[in-house]
């Protein structure tokens, strides 16, 4: 819980940096409205982070609740309900890195340890909502699109796949 306040910093500068050519300026703002920290990821001991040099430069985490995707604030994405794990997917959720780390493996490590970690808690498949930026991460990482959703914010339509993945111990 200390390390919130450097997990809000990294991940407002992350959707920030790492958005751009990928989205409008218009998407990006609209973008922070359904991104962001979930703490209950924190609470749940299931949000990993990565240190470089005593620095927080990436997070992200995996979820037995149906919640998809959303932070603290977007209160109307969010749905506390247990999975079952013999039926549902685990979620991978609030995937960000520092944009000066970005594309040196950090969210590769992340993504592999919440798959572990849901795996060891007897899923077998886990799914995320991506943004555009991360997809090549995901689909290079094995996960498959199940489908294109917009979410719209103040008129303002932000792209987002659904993508999914089967894992085995």
């Amino acid at each position: 819980m200390a390390d919130l306040p450097a997990l809000g910093s990294l991940i407002a500068l992350s959707i920030e940096t790492l958005q751009a050519g990928f989205l409008t300026p218009e998407q990006i703002a609209a973008s922070r409205a359904i991104m962001g920290l979930d703490t209950q990821l924190v609470v749940d001991g299931t949000y990993l982070v990565a240190e470089r040099d005593g620095e927080i430069v990436g997070c992200g985490g995996w979820s037995r609740r149906a919640t998809l995707y959303g932070g603290d604030h977007s209160t109307s994405l969010r749905d506390p309900q247990l999975l079952d794990p013999a039926r549902d997917a685990a979620k991978i959720r609030a995937m960000y890195t520092h944009p000066r780390c970005a594309r040196q493996g950090i969210g590769r490590v992340i993504l592999s340890g919440c798959e572990q970690a849901a795996c060891a808690a007897g899923f077998s498949a886990v799914e995320l909502m991506a943004t555009l930026s991360g997809q090549p991460l995901y689909v290079a990482s094995g996960y498959q699109p199940v489908e294109t959703v917009e979410a719209i914010v103040n008129e303002v339509a932000v792209p987002l796949v659904r993508m999914r993945k089967h894992v085995t111990a």
